[in-house]
């Protein structure tokens, strides 16, 4: 089957009900999802569909129509994502194992919602779970982000 992952066409070959995350780790080499707790809780897994976040621990590759986008393909080699570049500024990681399901889940809420309310930003990222506790850094990274991005849009 053909998958296009960050702007690239990948041939793989497996079973139409191999989890997304498997091909993309262990088929493709793309190791920024993570793999958390495999049954869609956590959030570790999350990438993009189309713009759309997805975990991708329980989603079947052979259910994957559109493009796919991680961790790696978010920003560009020239500049981090708005997103990626507020996790920094307002240094949000602390262990960092959960940060790539939650900076795809926080450009996902972006992508529908310019100007998200607190109550936005917690609903939509409440389903990625940070043992770290850093959720208050996370809020002020989503609402910098989300003021950069309206900044760049004529």
């Amino acid at each position: 089957m053909r998958l296009k992952v960050n702007g690239t066409t990948h041939e793989v070959n497996v079973e139409d009900d191999m989890p997304l995350l498997w091909v993309l780790r262990d088929e493709l080499g793309i190791s920024g999802p993570k793999y958390g707790c495999g049954i869609a809780m956590c959030g570790a897994c999350t990438v993009h569909v189309d713009g759309a976040a997805v975990r991708s621990c329980s989603l079947q590759v052979g259910d994957v129509s559109g493009e796919i986008t991680t961790i790696e393909g978010l920003g560009s080699p020239q500049a981090m994502h708005p997103v990626q570049a507020a996790w920094v500024e307002h240094q949000v990681a602390q262990c960092g194992y959960c940060q790539s399901g939650q900076i795809m889940a926080a450009a996902s809420l972006l992508n529908v919602n310019a100007e998200p309310s607190d109550e936005d930003i917690d609903r939509a990222m409440s389903a990625n779970l940070c043992r770290c506790g850093t959720y208050a850094r996370i809020r002020t990274a989503v609402k910098a982000a989300a003021a950069k991005l309206r900044e760049k849009k004529p």
